[in-house]
């Protein structure tokens, strides 16, 4: 061991006694259950269901309640206590407000019953983690609620006694909300976000100050995320797809109330170069019943003047990087403006809006005056919001594009293949990559242009906007978006986009297992976790692939895929005794989900328990624990040897 780093370490743990004590402390931890870990995939901005799976994890909450009371508690009883550890504040408030209820005897039976579920919840973690993790302004008394006080005889008419002190000073609805975030801080350990947090739902931005809340959380980028990060570096080809896609779902109040981003440079622009165009083939998706229809007729203006912006700086970005095999993408100098028509892969077809009164035909793909000064604008807004660039930086922190974790493989899109199952290469700043090795690159190239930004180049990072629909992309997985046949034309045909063999082959056990090998993994009870296509559970798909080796989780979190879908998402979770991936039917709100105390309606997909329940040891950061041992072991013999002066 090398003793300048065992002197380092020294600075930390100063004698022997320090050491014994932390290896002892490391050799617990090592020893406890495995963490339950929680995942979770292509939230698009869709907060309240987001909030509600995240708060009772997937169900887990309620199955501790179930082990918890067994029989102790009716039906309703633990409906009524698996809804106030969800929303404590909102279920008080409710239920508080019966003039009837003796107060302080609910207080004392409720606070009782959480006592109880916070030691099941917390029973997977030292009494060290436990204190740690205690609010300071209830730290003391809660630690003295869930100690065994085997020296008091009647343990409950203590526990009654704080109680009714708790009451008498004012504080116990703040004490029960204290106990319930404790509950469900320990009910999950580890948080795992499989890409695309955002477009199309209306509230992504709280969905991102909830997972910036949250203790231990990784993200794998989606391509709906790295388009959003292109944005917020200020592309513009990524400013104006975060645009367009706002436009296209009536939720541009996100960017203005979410983002403190002002749509109205774009507004005024779609007012006056479309005053006098119906926009036909804009029609609002919107995602949301709050949706105003009298904003529809403006919106659509909206609508149709961001997307022939997007297809400009698009065009332009095409012609700056070649080497994206884009040419394809490039229709509007394939229009023929006395047919009404456009001309794609050799065919000519009818325009279903033939109107481009800002498109020149001798230079298409030029912003005229106004154009560019709406785009000047919003790009400036993009890179000056505070908010969003805060957001954008929690992303690259915790997030990656892959993530290897306790013999898993996440990631949100594919792992690019040939037909033959074969992993498909593609050129990079003039260079092969393929498999993992392709990911580590794109992963490589997205940090550095953001990191390494130039706010008066934001094209350096059009990086973004390969990820977001190149066909060499892994997060995006398609031969290409094809945004302008969807908007504009009938034939479903030439709108049609193709996805990568990788999806066709899930099924094929050796590509799956050589998958798995690239990236180090070859135990039985590793998984691929994967999104980004929604499982049609209504046409007889299962997101259970290969005899259960692959996992795609997303069936449909995002409202505008529900009917396609038939479900309202997948969850799963993996714990100490295995892993349980759930189907979600549509939630409501978070008003039903308190005043009709609805939990998470759920159907179990699969349940995968393991033979040996899975300890810490078991775990990456059991690993991680045993090296600290070996490294405090080696401290402890220079302790010995005196090669090392004790303190």
């Amino acid at each position: 061991m090398n003793e300048k780093y065992l002197r380092q370490l020294s600075k930390q743990f100063p004698n022997r006694a320090a050491v014994a004590t932390e290896i002892v402390n490391l050799s617990a931890i090592l020893n406890l259950p495995k963490g339950t870990e929680h995942y979770m995939t292509d939230i698009h901005g869709e907060y309240e269901q987001f909030t509600h799976v995240l708060r009772n994890g997937s169900g887990a909450v309620r199955r501790k309640i179930d082990e918890v009371f067994g029989d102790e508690l009716i039906d309703k009883d633990k409906r009524q206590l698996a809804t106030l550890v969800y929303y404590p504040e909102e279920k008080m408030k409710m239920i508080l407000s019966d003039k009837k209820l003796n107060a302080e005897e609910w207080y004392n039976v409720t606070l009782h019953r959480l006592i109880k579920l916070t030691k099941k919840a917390s029973s997977k973690y030292t009494r060290s983690k436990v204190r740690k993790a205690l609010p300071k302004d209830f730290a003391y008394i809660m630690e003295e609620l869930l100690s065994d006080r085997s020296d008091i005889a009647d343990q409950e008419g203590y526990y009654s006694e704080i109680f009714h002190d708790v009451i008498r000073i004012g504080r116990a609805r703040e004490l029960v909300v204290a106990f319930c975030e404790v509950i469900r801080a320990f009910t999950v350990d580890h948080l795992h976000i499989i890409g695309d947090i955002y477009d199309r739902g209306p509230a992504p931005h709280l969905v991102m100050d909830d997972l910036r809340a949250f203790k231990n959380v990784d993200i794998q980028w989606g391509n709906h995320d790295v388009v959003w990060m292109g944005a917020a570096a200020g592309n513009p080809a990524c400013v104006a797809t975060v645009l367009r896609i706002c436009a296209r779902y009536g939720n541009l109040d996100i960017l203005e109330q979410g983002y403190g981003i002002s749509a109205l440079p774009l507004v005024r622009f779609a007012m006056k170069a479309y005053a006098n165009d119906d926009c036909p083939a804009f029609p609002i998706k919107y995602s949301t019943d709050q949706y105003d229809k009298m904003d529809e007729t403006l919106d659509m203006k909206i609508h149709k003047a961001i997307t022939i912006i997007q297809f400009k700086v698009e065009g332009q970005m095409i012609k700056r990087h070649p080497e994206y095999n884009m040419d394809d993408r490039m229709l509007l100098d394939k229009i023929d403006r006395k047919k009404g028509t456009v001309r794609i892969k050799g065919v000519d077809y009818k325009l279903l809006d033939p109107e481009f009164p800002t498109v020149d035909p001798k230079d298409p793909y030029k912003l005229t005056p106004e154009e560019k000064d709406v785009m000047d604008k919003m790009q400036q807004a993009f890179i000056n919001s505070e908010r969003l660039q805060r957001h954008i930086s929690f992303l690259y922190e915790k997030g990656a594009l892959y993530k290897v974790c306790n013999g898993q493989l996440l990631f949100h899109g594919c792992v690019p293949l040939n037909e033959d199952g074969s992993f498909m290469e593609v050129t990079l700043e003039g260079k092969k990559y393929k498999g993992k090795a392709l990911y580590d690159k794109l992963d490589k190239m997205l940090r550095e242009a953001y990191y390494n930004r130039d706010m008066t180049k934001p094209t350096k990072s059009d990086i973004h906007y390969y990820g977001w629909l190149n066909a060499g992309s892994p997060v995006f997985g398609k031969d290409q978006m094809a945004t302008f046949e969807r908007q504009y034309l009938v034939e479903k045909e030439p709108q049609a986009e193709k996805l990568n063999p990788y999806y066709k082959l899930q099924e094929n056990e050796e590509v799956i297992d050589n998958i798995l090998a690239e990236f180090g993994l070859t135990g039985p009870d590793s998984h691929i976790i994967n999104g980004h296509v929604p499982v049609k559970q209504i046409k007889g798909e299962s997101p259970v692939r290969c005899g259960g080796k692959l996992l795609s989780i997303d069936g449909g979190f995002s409202k505008p895929y529900q009917k396609t879908t038939g479900i309202a998402g997948y969850t799963l979770t993996y714990n100490s005794y295995g892993m349980v991936l759930v189907a979600h039917e549509p939630f409501k709100s978070m008003m039903d989900a308190v005043t009709e105390e609805t939990d998470v309606h759920s159907n179990k997909i699969l349940e995968e328990r393991v033979v040996k329940r899975k300890l810490v040891r078991d775990t990456d950061t059991g690993a991680k624990l045993a090296e600290d041992i070996k490294d405090l072991e080696a401290l402890m013999e220079a302790y010995k040897k005196g090669i090392i002066p004790e303190a």
